[in-house]
């Protein structure tokens, strides 16, 4: 059984510092070395038609494949820096050397959502948020672009994207990662400190959001370090900032609702897959079919409404349980 507390063990003030330690952890391994560092030219590159430069040859873009590696390493380190002073936190509280440790170990697993006694089978929480991708889904049935259609082909559209560095970070460890440390470890710990379900699910996020905000940077220097370019990394960063947000929202509430990080990780991966919703794009590239992705998308809509809370249910979450002892107190 997880350790819990009759009353809130951490101070809000504590909560906020221990996640600005998890998220200042995690973006500070990407340039804590010369091997994660990003490297551009100084020189001022206007481009034509507003798009990114040619790429020089002592440079270190974030997609190079060695850069890339060595930032994979550095979160991963971070992640389990991470973890680790979230056991640290539960066994000052717990105390008790070694037996203590054990239960904080122990409690430590539950709390990042990675519960050994919880039902690990159920798809339902997993297919939350592909119901709400309905639209964009169907939008590339109608392009033929979907798994084994006609302008799908294996090479290019599983193995080029999939199996190689930029694969690994987009779509296996950088969501698990950003899970574990952006979800658990921050809402273990806000958690801890007796914050409500709304206040975890809706403030919570904005630290996941403000950690894509030093993509701004790269995008200004990849495209020519100009007025145009410092333009454009703002935009780009406050719609990221925005996006991010709003997803960390929603995650928030599947790692809440049912007690794991699992189906936090396989959201983030399936977006990451999809990309930004462009109805009206397709709805320009497939007008005789406008009707019918106009109906998708608010059927997507409305499944992912019906689906969220009944989907994600789950008895075993320490997180949406009714968090009452026998004598009438809040355990945390």
């Amino acid at each position: 059984m997880p350790l819990v507390f009759p009353i809130p063990p951490l101070s809000t003030s504590f909560a906020h510092l221990l996640t600005f330690f998890f998220a200042s952890s995690y973006v500070g391994s990407l340039y804590i070395s010369k091997f994660t560092r990003l490297s551009f030219s100084s020189q001022v590159n206007p481009t034509q038609n507003g798009g990114v430069r040619r790429k020089e040859i002592d440079e270190r873009w974030r997609d190079d494949p060695d850069v890339i590696r060595a930032r994979l390493a550095a979160v991963i380190g971070a992640t389990i820096l991470c973890c680790a002073g979230l056991l640290g936190v539960l066994w000052h509280l717990v105390g008790d050397g070694i037996n203590g440790f054990d239960a904080a170990l122990e409690t430590t697993f539950v709390r990042i959502g990675l519960n050994p006694d919880m039902d690990w089978v159920s798809l339902f929480p997993h297919l939350v948020t592909p119901v709400l991708f309905i639209g964009p889904l169907y939008a590339r049935y109608v392009g033929g672009s979907l798994p084994f259609q006609r302008d799908w082909t294996f090479r290019e559209d599983f193995v080029l994207n999939f199996i190689s560095w930029q694969g690994a970070r987009n779509y296996v460890l950088g969501p698990i990662t950003e899970e574990i440390v952006f979800r658990a470890c921050v809402l273990a710990v806000y958690h801890l400190s007796g914050a409500s379900k709304m206040r975890m699910i809706f403030l919570g996020p904005l630290s996941f959001g403000l950690a894509h905000i030093h993509h701004a940077w790269d995008t200004y220097n990849r495209y020519g370090r100009t007025p145009a370019a410092a333009k454009r990394a703002v935009i780009m960063s406050l719609f990221q900032l925005t996006y991010t947000t709003l997803f960390g929202f929603h995650c928030s509430y599947l790692f809440l609702r049912t007690g794991s990080v699992l189906p936090p990780i396989s959201a983030h991966v399936f977006c990451n897959i999809m990309g930004i919703p462009q109805i009206s794009f397709e709805l320009r590239r497939f007008p005789h079919r406008k009707g019918a992705i106009i109906a998708a998308y608010v059927l997507g809509i409305i499944g992912f409404v019906f689906s969220l809370g009944r989907w994600t249910r789950t008895q075993d979450s320490l997180y949406w349980r009714d968090n009452t002892n026998h004598a009438g107190h809040a355990t945390y």
